[in-house]
């Protein structure tokens, strides 16, 4: 199956490992049929997870790759990875105030962004929206980076995508089962969790477009999408993880996920 998708154009390749990572959270979403409640224990776990999944993704499979790449290049090594980091960490700050949104574990009287009607679910899927953005835009610029440098090889990619993938199961379960215990229906509360995640392959579909129609971009694009991940990470995963009493398990949670994620994206790439 690999071998026949690496023959694909990079394009296709992106869509299809963003459809990858939003069908691992729709999957995660289906836990609401079992039932609807989780321990906290658990659900911190799953997010702490996450988090070092994304921070380890975010140096690994993005940073490193545009640091070397600037220097295959003979640019200022550390310039395009500084412009491109603070440019995606400011995409996402822009977002955050524009557009409304709820974290998961918080109140609505903590909804960020401007003040408006909207219901709780869908806020709270918006919040996930915004923090699946710059997973699909990691996806895309990988695969459309492919080639470019002895770093970005489409096993790497590979990797990216399916440790983003993993990390996309417990966000599932934490958009469903709260919303379950609202009081929405199961189906509905799977449909809002597997929604939070369609902005994945739109992300990756845009992310290998530019970088392969704009090559020059490329140490740029990997940065960005590195920067844009670690916003998400500090200002929403992370608080989130923490927000209960159960800090120490989602620490660990989250040093877990970092070395899955580095032992996917170096010892398996």
């Amino acid at each position: 199956m690999l071998e026949y998708i690496e023959t694909l154009p990079r394009v296709l390749q992106a869509l299809l490992a963003g459809i990858f990572t939003w069908s691992v959270t729709a999957l995660g979403a289906a836990v609401v049929f079992l039932g609807k409640d989780m321990k906290r224990k658990m659900l911190d776990a799953g997010l702490g997870f996450a988090a070092g999944i994304m921070i380890a993704a975010s140096f690994w499979s993005l940073l490193l790759p545009s640091l070397n790449l600037a220097e295959e290049r003979g640019q200022i090594v550390w310039l395009p990875a500084t412009i491109g980091f603070l440019l995606g960490a400011a995409f996402l700050r822009l977002l955050d105030k524009i557009i409304p949104h709820l974290h998961i574990n918080f109140p609505e009287s903590k909804a960020e962004g401007p003040q408006t009607k909207m219901k709780k679910p869908l806020l709270l899927v918006l919040a996930i929206t915004l923090h699946n953005l710059p997973e699909g835009l990691a996806v895309g610029v990988a695969f459309g980076s492919i080639g470019s440098s002895p770093d970005a090889t489409f096993i790497g990619a590979v990797m990216l995508a399916v440790g983003i993938g993993i990390q996309n199961f417990p966000e599932g379960i934490a958009v469903a089962l709260p919303l379950r215990k609202e009081g929405l229906s199961r189906w509905k509360s799977f449909n809002y969790g597997q929604l939070s995640a369609l902005m994945e392959p739109i992300g990756a579909v845009l992310g290998a477009l530019l970088v392969t129609s704009v090559s020059s971009i490329l140490p740029y694009a990997l940065a960005f999408a590195a920067g844009a991940m670690i916003f998400v990470v500090i200002e929403e995963v992370i608080p989130e993880s923490q927000s209960g009493d159960n800090t120490d398990i989602a620490t660990l949670g989250a040093i877990l996920g970092f070395v899955v994620m580095m032992i996917l994206d170096t010892a398996l790439s």
